[in-house]
C-alpha cells in the first residue's frame, strides 16, 4: 500500500517538477547578447524585400546583428528572447519570453548589437522604456 502511494505521488509530482524547472533548463542553453529597439518604416527588408506578409501577426520580429546574421542564413529563423537586465533599472520584464522572426540585418547604426527588436517586440519585454537590454536568446 505504501509503495503504491509513493509511486502515485511521484507520478503526480513529475509534471509539476517539469513545469517549474523547464524555464531554468531552457535558458541553460541560451546565448547572451544585447538588444535595442528600431522603429518603422520596416520595409524593405534584406530578407524579404517589400513583402509585408513576412511580418508575424503579433509584430514580434527583429533585425539580426553581425553575430546572428550568418551571411543571411538567419532570414526567417525564429528566436526565443528574454530580457535579463538593462542599462536603466527596473525596465526588464524578466518573466516574459517572446518569440521573434528575423526579417532583416541590423542597420549599421546598431553596430555591436546582437538583435534589434521591432517596437512591439521590445515593448513586450521592456515596456515603454528605451535603451540597451541584456538578453538571453535561443533559436527555436
Amino acid at each position: 500500500m505504501i509503495k503504491t502511494l509513493r509511486l502515485l505521488l511521484q507520478c503526480l509530482l513529475l509534471p509539476l517538477y517539469f513545469f517549474i524547472f523547464s524555464d531554468f533548463f531552457f535558458f541553460c542553453q541560451a546565448d547572451v547578447g544585447t538588444a535595442k529597439q528600431y522603429s518603422p518604416p520596416y520595409l524593405p527588408t534584406e530578407c524579404f524585400a517589400n513583402d509585408a506578409s513576412q511580418f508575424p501577426p503579433n509584430n514580434f520580429f527583429a533585425a539580426a546583428g553581425d553575430g546572428v546574421w550568418d551571411n543571411g542564413a538567419s532570414c526567417g529563423r525564429q528566436y526565443l528572447v528574454r530580457c535579463v537586465s538593462a542599462t536603466a533599472p527596473s525596465i526588464c520584464d524578466t518573466s516574459t519570453t517572446i518569440q521573434v522572426k528575423i526579417v532583416d540585418i541590423a542597420p549599421s547604426t546598431f553596430s555591436g548589437t546582437t538583435i534589434v527588436l521591432s517596437e512591439t517586440a521590445f515593448g513586450a519585454i521592456a515596456g515603454s522604456a528605451t535603451g540597451v537590454l541584456n538578453v538571453e536568446f535561443q533559436q527555436v
